[in-house]
């Protein structure tokens, strides 16, 4: 599975960017998967569900299946947060993983950029963000495209890796 990221920070346009280069992409005929991190707690499920009375119980996983898709919801009760490697090797293979988050990590990555957020760029200082995708021009020391542009940074995601 080849693994490309989108990072930027908080109102960037990461997830649409995301949306928009799974619907490119995989209508290209490349399978996708995705993953997200979440800074904050989350929950796929709800009180009164049986799959969280299951977890409630102290069940360490659950897995809630249906005839149209299953999710496996694991408790961290005592544990760190997964690696992204270990969380990686929960998927079935794909073409491509596309990661929304995990900046740190070492995988190449595509930044998402909006002027009016303020922020600054996290390209200039990370070797492993290889584009950017801006709402404004920047002079950068490597490819920056319209934030909008979905196939042209598809087309350089698809050629970064190969696919």
């Amino acid at each position: 599975m080849k693994l490309y990221g989108v990072v930027g920070w908080k109102n960037a346009g990461k997830t649409g960017l995301m949306e928009r280069l799974v619907t490119e992409i995989t209508g290209r005929g490349v399978t996708v998967s995705t993953v997200k991190h979440a800074h904050h707690s989350f929950d796929v499920d709800h009180p009164g569900k049986d799959s969280h009375r299951h977890r409630v119980a102290g069940a360490t996983e659950v897995l809630l299946a249906s005839r149209n898709r299953f999710a496996l919801m694991h408790e961290l009760r005592d544990e760190d947060e997964p690696t992204l490697d270990t969380l990686l090797s929960k998927l079935a293979p794909v073409d491509l993983v596309l990661i929304e988050g995990y900046k740190r990590d070492a995988h190449p990555k595509v930044e998402a950029h909006r002027s009016v957020t303020g922020n600054p760029l996290i390209a200039p200082n990370d070797p492993t963000v290889r584009a950017v995708a801006s709402d404004t021009h920047l002079d950068l020391d490597r490819p920056v495209f319209d934030l909008d542009d979905t196939k042209a940074i598809a087309d350089f995601i698809l050629s970064e890796t190969d696919l």
